[in-house]
């Protein structure tokens, strides 16, 4: 089983813990944390794109000239795709792009997303930020201490004071141990982890 140092805020070494060996060493394969990413992006898209059809746009009520006659290509309404300002054909419509995965494949895409992180020494454990009061100085200090300016800050519970320090931080976001998913880890360089938010994480992936 992999061991890694945990932290206090102040950079001191306070103990060691374990890690399980089949969420934090299994094998990288690309392909999972591809799959996954792509369909985390598909479902947060907005799909909100739309367009008129010829029975939505304005006029067309009247044909514009006779049908025979006049020497020009006959027409019957103003709303064809043909015209300017005319309806669209096939164009977009408001829609989910969502899809489904299996569960199996969310999970071994986590694993194989932690287990990168600790085979890149990108992964951070500490026993807490012991902070008392909201102050987005001082939670960037303790990150500091740690020469990090881009992670991801995982804890156990909800805790107002992490999440609201780290608002103004445009490369740091504090999130829930349940809330933990792929794209979030990869798009930071650091993954912080509280002591008491492994075991969580250990629980849900084994």
């Amino acid at each position: 089983m992999p061991k890694v140092d945990v932290y206090n805020s102040q950079r001191e070494k306070v103990g060691e813990i374990e890690l399980n060996e089949s969420i934090f060493g299994a094998e990288i394969k690309p392909y999972l944390l591809h799959e996954v990413v792509v369909w985390q992006l598909a479902k947060r898209r907005k799909g909100n794109a739309s367009t008129k059809v010829r029975h939505e746009v304005r006029g067309g009520g009247k044909k514009p000239w006779r049908q025979k006659g006049t020497g020009r290509a006959r027409s019957g309404s103003r709303r064809s795709p043909l015209w300017h300002g005319g309806g669209t054909v096939f164009g977009p419509h408001p829609r989910s792009y969502a899809y489904s995965v299996p569960k199996k494949v969310k999970k071994a895409a986590l694993r194989v997303a932690l287990s990168d992180k600790l085979r890149e020494e990108k992964l951070l454990v500490m026993s807490g930020f012991d902070m008392t009061a909201i102050k987005t100085k001082a939670f960037a200090e303790v990150l500091g201490r740690f020469s990090v300016k881009d992670a991801l800050v995982v804890t156990h519970q909800p805790d107002e004071i992490m999440e609201k320090s780290s608002r103004n931080l445009p490369k740091v976001k504090v999130l829930r141990a349940e809330g933990l998913n792929v794209y979030d880890i990869l798009r930071h360089d650091t993954l912080v982890l509280l002591q008491p938010a492994v075991a969580r994480i250990e629980e849900a992936l084994s």
